[in-house]
Parts: structure tokens; sequence; C-alpha cells
């Protein structure tokens, strides 16, 4: 039996299994170009995620060393607030302190608008280690209480909730 064969070489005859055979090769070829392609789109999905943990991550240091820096410019500058304020209280005119009050008050305009503020603490309050430095200690005196601010050497910054610099006070024994 004679097999004849088309313009492309493929035999007439005996097609059918021969279209068998190419059928099973094309579908084992389509499987493992679906397999690729779920490996490269799971891929490009853990590639993808973990980029957008990336710029999160990148976000979150970006704003923690913005606010670190800002942090550490205030703390340079404090000492120039407790001066203005240790010039008010030496102030023998009247002109001199509005001025220095003036000074002051800008000052204070500027730390606000950075989020800083003052910790609030007065005579009396009961010592609290989170924002406060003992620096002395005293004796009671009468009517006094134990661990209880005396008096305040030097007043504390806050940002948020980090403290810039500890408020420093002398403390009842």
């Amino acid at each position: 039996m004679s097999k004849k064969k088309d313009e492309k070489g493929r035999n007439i005859n005996g097609g059918q299994a021969e279209a068998a055979e190419n059928t099973e090769a094309e579908v084992s070829e389509l499987d493992k170009l679906k397999e690729l392609a779920e490996d490269y789109k799971r891929k490009w999905y853990s590639v993808s995620a973990e980029y957008d943990n990336y710029r999160k991550r990148n976000a979150a240091a970006v704003s923690k060393a913005y606010a670190d820096g800002s942090a550490e410019a205030v703390l340079k500058l404090l000492p120039v607030a407790d001066n203005f304020g240790y010039a008010l209280d030496g102030a023998a005119d009247e002109k001199t302190k509005a001025g220095i009050e003036k000074v002051i008050k800008s000052f204070n305009s500027v730390l606000s608008s950075l989020g800083v503020e003052e910790i609030s603490i007065a005579a009396g309050d009961a010592f609290d280690e989170g924002i406060m430095e003992a620096v002395m200690n005293c004796p009671c005196e009468d009517g006094e209480q134990p661990n209880t601010v005396k008096l305040i050497l030097k007043k504390g910054y806050k940002s948020g909730d980090k403290v810039i610099r500890f408020a420093q006070v002398t403390v009842t024994v």
C-alpha cells in the first residue's frame, strides 16, 4: 500500500492517527505553557506585594526620619528659649519685658507649628518619671507630700507622645 502525501508532506492515509498524536502533543505543550503562565503570575503577585510593602516601609522610615530630625533641631534650640525666660525674669523695665515676651511668644508659635508643646507641670504635682527628670532632692516641709515636684528648673517639651526634653525638677523626699 502506497502512502500518499499532500503538499506539506503529510500522509493523507492514516491522517486520523497522526492528528490524534498532534493533538496530544499540542495539549501537552498547552498545559506546560499554562503552568508557566501561572508561575509567572504567582511571581508577579509576589513581587507586586513585596514592592507595596517596601513602599510602605520606606514611607514610614522617611516619616520617622523627618520627625527625629525635627525633634533634634528643636532640642538644640530649646536652650535659647530657656535663656529668653531667664532674660524675662531679670528684665528691669516694662519695655524690655514686653519685647522679650514678644520674642518668647514668637518662639512658642514656631514650636507650635512644628507640633511641639510644653509639658505642663506645676509645683506640687506628683513626680512622673515619664516626663520629668529629678535633678535634686529636698526634704519635705510641713504639709508637703513626698515624691512631689518642689521646683521646676527647666521646662519639658514633647511632640505628640514623644518627649523631646524631660522637665528638670527638684523633688521632695
